[in-house]
This record gives structure tokens, sequence and C-alpha cells, in this order.
């Protein structure tokens, strides 16, 4: 499953995607193993970004389950069962605040450097 993760988050990096966090929620939540949180600085960015991941994962025999939030670009959420992938405009991010809300999960940061 962290294979998984780590290709999200770099597919989020291609796409310039800000603060890429992901967060081991096994042994706290049944929701999900993981989640990857990502900003998008436009409804633009987000939806690109989300494309982007849902594209390129395609290609590798990843199919999402489930996928929100598209066509306004605000908070994309894309289910791939163990890893759930929120990709938000920073008003959204800020205002649902779900790096702090698991905050007791174990993070991961992915760097664009």
């Amino acid at each position: 499953m962290g294979d998984i993760v780590s290709r999200v988050g770099e597919l989020v990096l291609e796409r310039k995607g800000l603060e890429v966090v992901s967060l081991d929620l096994r042994g706290i939540s049944d929701a999900a193993d993981f989640f990857l949180l990502a900003t998008g600085n436009s409804d633009t960015q987000v939806r690109a970004i989300a494309d982007h991941i849902v594209t390129e994962l395609k290609l590798e025999d990843l199919r999402p389950t489930h996928i929100e939030g598209m066509e306004r670009g605000r908070w994309v959420l894309i289910d791939y069962a163990d890893l759930v992938v929120h990709i938000f405009h920073p008003v959204e991010r800020d205002f649902y605040q779900l790096d702090s809300l698991w905050s007791d999960a174990p993070k991961s940061i992915f760097d664009s450097n």
C-alpha cells in the first residue's frame, strides 16, 4: 500500500500541488488505511491534480471506487478503498483542517525538491 501512496504523492507534485502529506490511519480509523492530503492554488489546479492522478493510475490498472467534487474543484475526494486522496482549494483545507483532525496519525510529508 505504501507504493500507491508514494506514487500519488509524486503525481500531485508533478502538477505542482502544495502541502502534500500522507496520514497513516491504520489502527486509528476504519475509514481507510491512508489519507493523502494536498492543496491546489485554484479550482482549476485542484481538478487538474485530481484528473492527473486518476488518469495515470488507470494506466497502472488502479481505478478509484468513487470520486467526489470534480465539478466544483474546491475539494476533490478520490477513493481507492485503502487510500483516500483529498485535493483541496486552500480555503477548504483551512476550513476542514483534516490535518488537525487526524493529528495523532503518523505523517509523511512529500517535498518537491
